[in-house]
């Protein structure tokens, strides 16, 4: 039950964040909790009450009759649910996947802890904008960071990359792959983790001793360590 009670909490905070991130300039605007309780698809009682209890956690911060907003805690947990959510989607968006990718995302952002999203944001490339998802939300940018994670990725960053940014006769293994299975069979096997692969210049590469043209998404996708 902790856990499906953790994810109730994250759910607020992420939906004060999305509240944060629509206010701009008055973002710091208090937030009355018929609209919270509206936005989640509560009652009014229930909104209050999950209010309350995060703001005896420190996350929100709650005056009776005006409303809520949140602490400088709040703020970053909302960001990192954010931030974990739309590199969801963009996960979603590059397999093949044909579910709903909003809903989907939601039940995985719960399941990405540091180390997650690390790998995510490496293997996506560090993406700054989630897939267009109009009926949900109207900003696409995907929150910034923490800075333990920034701390974390700089040093992962010095030492992988995808092989589109390997720079001509540069070679590294491959670590990563986020393609698909049928794609990789399309290159005669060549493609796998372990492989060593070095960059001829433009979209030309030798992986383990064969000559392959790779278009700009695939070797995107592609990550190896050098």
């Amino acid at each position: 039950m902790a856990g499906h009670f953790q994810e109730f909490e994250d759910q607020y905070l992420e939906t004060m964040y999305k509240f944060y991130e629509e206010n701009g300039e008055n973002a710091n605007t208090r937030v009355r909790t018929g609209d919270i309780a509206e936005r989640l698809g509560v009652s009014p009682a229930s909104a209050t009450e999950m209010i309350q209890r995060l703001s005896a956690k420190g996350y929100i911060d709650y005056e009776r009759y005006k409303g809520a907003k949140l602490t400088l805690e709040g703020l970053k947990h909302g960001q990192m649910i954010k931030r974990r959510h739309r590199l969801a989607e963009v996960l979603l968006e590059r397999i093949p996947f044909e579910g709903n990718t909003h809903e989907t995302a939601c039940r995985l952002e719960h399941a990405i802890d540091d180390d997650l999203e690390v790998a995510l944001t490496l293997l996506l490339g560090n993406p700054q904008v989630a897939p267009v998802d109009g009926a949900h939300e109207m900003s696409r940018e995907i929150p910034d960071m923490s800075e333990v994670i920034n701390e974390r990725l700089a040093e992962k960053m010095s030492r992988h990359k995808a092989i589109s940014d390997l720079q001509a006769e540069e070679s590294g293994t491959i670590v990563g792959l986020l393609i698909t299975e049928e794609l990789r069979k399309l290159f005669a096997g060549n493609l796998f983790i372990g492989a060593i692969v070095k960059s001829n210049g433009s979209t030309n590469y030798d992986i383990n001793g064969q000559s392959i043209g790779l278009k700009t998404d695939i070797a995107q996708s592609i990550i190896v360590e050098v």
